[in-house]
Formats: C-alpha cells, structure tokens, sequence
C-alpha cells in the first residue's frame, strides 16, 4: 500500500525515499536494511516498465523510419521544414521523428466547370446527364450577344511536388479560378455558331494554351493535361433545336462532299487513263501524217529535180505512169476518127447507176492521139 500512497512519482529517486520512510518499519529491523530492500523491490517492479516503454519507442522509430511509394505516386519529404522531392518509387528511408513524408498522386486528375458529375455506385465519375448543371460557371455571352451553356473538364497533374507541397491550401483554387476566367475570355471571342458547332476544337486549344502559360507563370506546381467541351447548347430549347438543325445540314452536306470526293477518286484514274491514250493516239496519227507529208514532199521534191533536167520526158513518163494506173480500172470507149480523142465511159466514173453527172471525157489536143504534146484531160 506504501507504493500506491506514495506523493512522489516511482521513477524518481526522491520519489522512491520519501516512499520507503513512510513504510511502517517492523520492530526489530534495521531502518537501512528494510529501506535497501524496498529499493530493490521497486527496481524488480519497475524493469519491465522500462524495458516496454524502450522497446515501444524502438518500434515506433523502425516504423517511423522507412516509407513505400507506388509507381503512381510520388512523394515530398521535409526536413526541419526543408522540402525535397522523392519521385521513384519503392521502399524509401528517413529519419524517424525528424523528417516528414507527403505523398502526392502522379495520376491525371480531372476538374468539372459548368456542372457537378454524377457518380455511380462504385464512386466513378460519370459525365452523363444526370450531371447537375451550374448556371453560375455554365452560362456564357459569345462574341455576338447571344447566351450559351458550355460545360468543361480540365484534366490536370502534378508537375512540381514541391510547389504543389508549398500551394496544396489553394493551388485548386487559383486553378479553377484562372480556368474560368480564360474559358468566359475565349468563349466571349467567337461567335455563338462557332461554340456549338465547328469551332470547338480550336476553342479547347486556344484555353489549354492559355492556362498552361499563365499556371506555368502562377508556378503552383500544377499542369494542364487537357482541356474538352463536354456539352455546349443554347438556354432555351427552340434555339437548341435550330442549331441542331444545322448541325444536322452540315453534316449532310459533309457526307455528300465526301461522296462527291469518291466519285471523283474512282472516275478520276479511268479519265486520266482514257486522255492518255487519246493523247498517244493523236500523237500517232500526227506522226504518220508528217512522215507521209514529208515522204510526198521529197518525192515531189526529187520528181521535180528530174522534170527540171528533162521536162518533156518527165511529163511523158508521168502520163503514161497515171494512165497504167487510171485506165485497167475503167471500161471505155477512145474514139479518135476525127482528130480529137475522146473517152466514153461503159460504167460510171462515180459509181452513180443511172450514170448522171458520171460521163467525163478526156481530150487530148494533138490529132494522132499519141499525147506526146500535151497530157490527157478527165
């Protein structure tokens, strides 16, 4: 009972004396002897308390001593508030009590502006639309006065930890801040067809550009990985239903240019093919005639170098060579009895039947008929 009433802490020398005085000391016993055996009854009894509570911090130390990082996450480490990074992964070492481990994700996170997502049983995000709009962030005026719903979703990651460990109170803050103000800049800029319709691409380019830039100057420790237009519509459902009209003639008409475009690939070669070959043809037959012009211009050529050495004898070959060719095709009649040699047809020279127009003659002036003066007429 002496050690429970004690007034001074058992692990305390002091505590221990004053402890053992107020025992009742049997008569009999040496004041000395009964407090040294008090002594070291208390140090059997408080031994394993020390060993507990040493291996305790032990544990605790070894425990506090070594962390593990995933292939998805990464990690800031501190040292009397001094950071650094950690990105490979495995198991890592510290100093136990002394130095501090923040874990950050590597993953792509993603940011909805304009709507609040649903979510299914398993706690994904589903961008469906069971999505809450947000007017607040949502509604937006285009470069012509007209009003329009747009919602985004930024998709962004951690590409500093230790500007991110220095911002983590309000890096997602100024992030969704700064992503607001350029999609109301951009959106303002184009023209409310533009929005819904065809310039989408260009406007998710032109914010991601801009909010890459200005978080790069922010240095935050934040980037942006993409930028997409989940929904973009009219507020009211008439003019919604007129744009979506269009949308439906533009992609009409898209489907009969690419129609267009596959004819056209399709005929396109058999055309080609088919000039071709008529180009080759004309060139042909233009080479044939040149080559017979050229022929008969040197025969003609060389015939007149003959006729001008020998003019009568030339013209009398040239007569009797026309007439071996002209007359075995013809059936007529010479009659030369008075002078004068005339050519009567059997058959017509043209080919006519009834043989009108088809008479021809041929005179010859010369009264024997032998035309060595002058050649015969048809």
């Amino acid at each position: 009972m002496g050690l429970l009433n004690g007034k001074w802490n058992l692990f305390s020398r002091k505590g221990r004396r004053t402890t053992v005085d107020a025992e009742e000391i049997p008569p009999g016993v040496d004041p000395q002897d009964h407090r040294e055996g008090m002594e070291r009854r208390v140090k059997r009894i408080l031994w394993p308390v020390r060993i507990g509570i040493a291996a305790a911090v032990l544990l605790a130390a070894g425990l506090d001593s070594f962390y593990i990082l995933s292939e998805s996450e990464m990690a800031v480490i501190t040292t009397f508030g001094s950071p650094a990074s950690v990105t490979s992964s495995g198991l890592k070492l510290k100093l136990p009590f002394i130095q501090k481990v923040y874990k950050m994700s590597k993953e792509i996170k993603g940011m909805p502006i304009g709507y609040e997502p649903s979510y299914d049983s398993s706690g994904g995000q589903q961008v469906t639309e069971d999505s809450v709009i947000v007017p607040s962030e949502s509604e937006m005026i285009t470069r012509d006065f007209n009003f329009v719903n747009v919602d985004f979703y930024i998709e962004y990651q951690i590409v500093d930890p230790i500007r991110a460990y220095v911002n983590s109170e309000n890096n997602i803050t100024i992030l969704k801040n700064l992503a607001q103000s350029y999609i109301r800049d951009t959106v303002g800029s184009y023209g409310v067809d533009e929005v819904i319709t065809t310039g989408k691409s260009e406007i998710q380019a032109r914010v991601k550009t801009l909010l890459s830039e200005r978080l790069e100057k922010e240095d935050i420790g934040l980037g942006i990985y993409n930028v997409t237009i989940q929904d973009a519509e009219p507020p009211t459902e008439e003019v919604s239903n007129a744009f979506k009209a269009v949308e439906d003639a533009k992609q009409g008409m898209d489907t009969k240019i690419n129609e267009a475009r596959k004819y056209e690939s399709e005929q396109l070669p058999a055309a080609n093919a088919q000039a071709d070959k008529v180009t080759r043809d004309a060139e042909a037959y233009r080479q044939q005639r040149i080559s017979e012009a050229e022929g008969q211009a040197a025969r003609f050529n060389d015939m007149y170098e003959e006729y001008a050495k020998y003019p009568l004898i030339t013209k009398k070959r040239m007569f009797y060579e026309t007439m071996e060719d002209i007359l075995p095709r013809l059936k007529v009649i010479i009659n030369g009895s008075d002078g004068t040699q005339t050519l009567l047809p059997l058959d017509s020279f043209t080919g006519n039947e009834a043989g009108t127009g088809g008479v021809g003659s041929a005179q010859a002036s010369g009264g024997t008929g032998s035309g060595q003066d002058s050649p015969a007429q048809e």
